[in-house]
């Protein structure tokens, strides 16, 4: 383990680790164990122990439905829906409390009263304002929640190219207002954008769509997050008391149930262990805030809220796990952004404390991931001793990977294990794979071939193949890419798993990804795997100008991109500093850039941001370059870099900044060459200052 942490990745990064058998209580590996870091979502751990300890595993979420007294022959002056937190209602179980209301003899409706006041008023956890979007991971708390507080909207392409493709929510109803328009376009076409937000009326829900999505590749969704969760809820009731025959009256209004309202149906979720699993196997953030207020509902009294519940928490870690308040930071319930630190070695004393309570550790080990079957685990560990066998909960941000949890070794010894790693160079996926080393480690001992083997075959050499060999190859995966048949994923992840050459990995990443686009881990495949080096980008150049095929593996890095993934953005740059001496490639990727400009500026931004100021020349002039030749001067980048200037966060204050003047100065020098141009480098942090201004070459 200590060979895998100095010759991989990891050296560079600060790492805490920390392993302890659960036989005989004895630490076999540390590193820096009492080192606190941010543990991304494996605060998801500290969470679910509290809530499961505190409210216990047969604990229900309930939500109630009250008329008022006067209620006869099926009308209701009022009907009231009361919430208490449940985070696992969907349009389903919905439906099935409406059929309640319906099968009890509701017929008329003359108003819809919507009460979440066993939660405070405050939607978003610390650390949430960290960042600002619309995406599905951001939504909001709610004591009246539906769908993890997401929509989800659907793009269906018509029939043939050139056609109108349909825009739908689910669930429906009059709380969304959909505008825009999607075109269809051919099999290789995706580009589009669907941004959600609250609308002019300050009461519904905006959904706007634009762009084009690919023929006879089925129905594209888009989750986003809901900004006002009990207007959601309510409105969403409605339009299911209509489908069912009940005459609703169009009024809907928030409000506090009064006494003395009359039950009509009690409306309760799974128990406890059964939403932990939500929770943990698939890393809710949303589930993870609901429980914190529900806990400090609860343990403190209504309305429940962040501070309440982070109380309890710390409660149950002196007074029951035994760490002490103050010896580490928790400030929100599921790890997001840089809002908590914690170490290994007090990630494991919780996990020992739980192995060790016979009445909830059961529930506990099943709510996280199992390697290589299922939960943020599924495709990871493939191939090692760990697969069935390690239980764990990860954790992912922007220079954060965690892994902790339970593993039991080939031997048949049982070890809790806590790997943090912060401030590393690069995507998640440079030291994903190395941290999956350690854990192939502690499951292989005791195996024939030992840890060392096990860590080998988690990192097998890359090895580089015949030229002629590749244009082979690339023309039977480009082929398989161009019938994205989903049919073919299982044989492609095979090929990709055993492949050695790098470049002939990168395109079968391609092809496994327009196999199955919907499917995160491909995408994570096909990032981890398009490497902008000699032996990756530019023998597939090669190949497939001498084989007489497009290009592979960058077109799909720029629909992921223009999609919004920031990641594929900051790869993207990657290919536009290798091809700034290219001039085909490098007027190709411009456009491309601008695209990705045009349809996800937000995401661009923050790639660019995130790129090592040194890196961030080549890329710039590349994009100033796409934004002269489109001629566009109402592109979405300037509304997004205005708007961020006004961020929270005054490093992205300053770079917007220093980005919009930079971007400015040099469109104008590229439409005049020869006049003098003062050029501001942008900074990561800082305020804009005059020692930031630099005279360009000729002024």
């Amino acid at each position: 383990m200590e060979s895998v942490i100095e010759k991989t990745t990891l050296k560079n990064a600060r790492v805490t680790v920390q392993v302890r058998s659960l036989d005989d209580g004895a630490v076999v590996f540390s590193r820096d164990p009492e080192e606190l870091l941010n543990p991304a979502s494996n605060v998801k751990l500290f969470t679910a122990a509290t809530a499961i300890s505190r409210l216990g595993i047969e604990y229900r979420f309930e939500t109630e439905f009250l008329v008022d007294p006067e209620f006869k022959e099926g009308k209701a002056k009022t009907l009231y829906i009361r919430g208490r937190g449940d985070p696992s209602i969907t349009t389903e179980r919905l439906y099935g409390m409406v059929s309640e209301l319906v099968h009890a003899g509701l017929k008329e409706v003359g108003e819809i009263v919507v009460d979440d006041s066993w939660f405070d008023a405050e939607r978003q956890a610390p650390g949430f304002d960290q960042e600002y979007g619309d995406k599905a991971y951001l939504a909001p708390t709610g004591a009246l929640s539906l769908n993890w507080n997401t929509v989800g909207v659907y793009l269906r392409p018509a029939d043939q190219p050139g056609g109108k493709a349909l825009v739908e929510v689910e669930p429906p109803s009059d709380y969304f207002v959909i505008q825009g328009e999607v075109a269809t376009g051919t099999r290789t076409q995706r580009r589009f954008t669907v941004t959600s937000g609250i609308d002019k009326d300050r009461v519904r829900q905006k959904i706007e769509a634009r762009g084009v999505v690919p023929v006879d590749k089925g129905v594209w969704s888009v989750w986003k997050k809901i900004d006002q969760p009990a207007l959601y809820f309510g409105f969403t009731v409605r339009a299911l008391l209509q489908q069912r025959g009940v005459k609703v009256k169009n009024r809907l209004r928030p409000g506090v149930v009064p006494y003395g309202q009359k039950m009509m149906h009690l409306a309760q979720s799974d128990t406890l262990d059964i939403v932990l699993k939500k929770l943990n196997k698939h890393s809710s953030n949303f589930v993870a805030e609901q429980l914190i207020k529900t806990i400090g509902a609860e343990g403190r009294g209504v309305p429940g809220s962040h501070a309440k519940g982070i109380d309890v928490v710390e409660d149950f870690l002196e007074r029951e796990v035994g760490i002490a308040r103050g010896s580490y930071v928790m400030k929100n319930g599921s790890g997001l952004n840089d809002a908590n630190r914690f170490s290994a070695a007090q990630t494991n004393k919780l996990l020992v404390y739980m192995m060790e309570r016979f009445q909830v550790m059961p529930e506990f080990i099943s709510s996280v991931g199992i390697a290589g079957k299922d939960g943020t685990l599924k495709y990871r560990f493939e191939g090692s001793d760990a697969v069935g066998k390690l239980r764990a909960k990860t954790g992912t941000l922007e220079t954060v990977s965690a892994l902790s949890g339970y593993v039991e070794s080939v031997g048949g010894e049982r070890f809790v294990f806590s790997i943090m790693v912060n401030d590393f160079s690069g995507r998640a996926g440079t030291v994903v794979p190395n941290i999956d080393a350690l854990g192939a480690a502690v499951a292989a001992s005791g195996s024939k071939g030992g840890p060392s083997a096990a860590v080998a075959a988690l990192n097998p050499p890359m090895v580089v193949g015949p030229f002629e060999e590749l244009k082979v190859r690339l023309k039977t995966y480009v082929g398989l890419a161009q019938k994205g048949e989903k049919r073919n994923v299982a044989l492609l992840r095979t090929a990709w798993r055993s492949e050695k050459d790098p470049a002939v990995r990168a395109i079968i990443a391609d092809a496994l990804y327009q196999s199955d686009p919907r499917e995160g881990a491909h995408v994570r495949v096909l990032l981890d795997s398009a490497l902008a080096t000699d032996d990756v980008y530019g023998r597939i150049k090669k190949a497939s100008k001498e084989a007489g095929f497009d290009l592979p593996v960058l077109p799909s890095l720029v629909e992921l991109a223009s999609a919004g993934n920031v990641d594929a953005a900051s790869r993207l740059f990657e290919f536009v500093r290798v091809d700034a001496s290219d001039e085909h490639a490098s007027a190709w990727l411009s456009e491309q850039l601008t695209v990705v400009a045009t349809d996800a500026p937000q995401e661009l931004l923050l790639a660019l941001k995130s790129t090592p100021e040194a890196d961030r020349g080549p890329v710039i002039d590349s994009l100033v370059r796409g934004l002269v030749k489109a001629a566009q001067p109402d592109a979405p980048l300037w509304g997004v870099l205005r708007q961020s200037q006004g961020a929270a966060d005054p490093s992205m204050v300053a770079f917007a900044r220093a980005l919009e003047t930079t971007l400015s100065l040099k469109i104008a020098e590229a439409k005049a060459p020869g006049v003098p141009a003062v050029v501001i480098v942008p900074a990561t942090t800082g305020q804009p200052s005059s020692g930031n201004t630099t005279t360009a070459p000729g002024g």
